[in-house]
């Protein structure tokens, strides 16, 4: 189930875990790894159709972007799992996860044709990018939670912390 504006991101024990594996490293190198390889080709795939120029560069980047998604995808559900607990679909990130999947197939598609050769340049670069901008929109999820996670971090600092025997505070 999705999580609701009202519920917090990690619990107390889940950001402990966050915090404590590798894989919140790994993701945090992949993520702007392919963010510059997307822009990038995404520049060359824009100008390709554009110009005519550099069709092959712009049809291997891609591939490219695709390989990396990949490896972003594989250890996000990792991580995910040291964190949540499921390797996807964990309520904090239900959303996020559903459009990755639409993300993934797009570009599993391009890659798909890419390798067949049926489609011509032109067709090909035009599913990249369909496929380029869901991949902007999951993009603008996930930073969407890491400001979430930096806003509940703050509030979490500045919650004054229960008494030593374990009280909890009335709702």
């Amino acid at each position: 189930m999705p999580t609701s504006p009202a519920q917090v991101l990690y619990t107390p024990a889940q950001r402990a875990r966050r915090n404590a594996t590798a894989w919140t490293l790994v993701q945090g190198v992949l993520a702007p790894v392919q963010f510059l390889i997307f822009g990038i080709s995404l520049y060359l795939v824009v100008r390709s159709l554009q110009t005519g120029e550099h069709t092959d560069w712009a049809l291997a980047s891609v591939v490219l972007k695709t390989g990396v998604l990949y490896a972003i995808m594989v250890t996000g559900a990792i991580w995910e799992k040291v964190v949540f607990g499921r390797y996807l679909f964990a309520p904090a990130f239900f959303w996020e996860d559903l459009v990755s999947m639409g993300v993934m197939g797009l570009h599993t598609a391009y890659v798909w044709v890419w390798w067949l050769g049926t489609w011509s340049a032109t067709d090909q670069l035009l599913l990249a990018l369909a496929a380029y901008g869901s991949y902007a929109i999951n993009a603008f999820q996930y930073i969407r939670k890491l400001r979430m996670a930096r806003m509940q971090k703050h509030t979490d600092s500045e919650t004054p912390s229960l008494p030593a025997s374990g009280a909890q505070a009335s709702t």
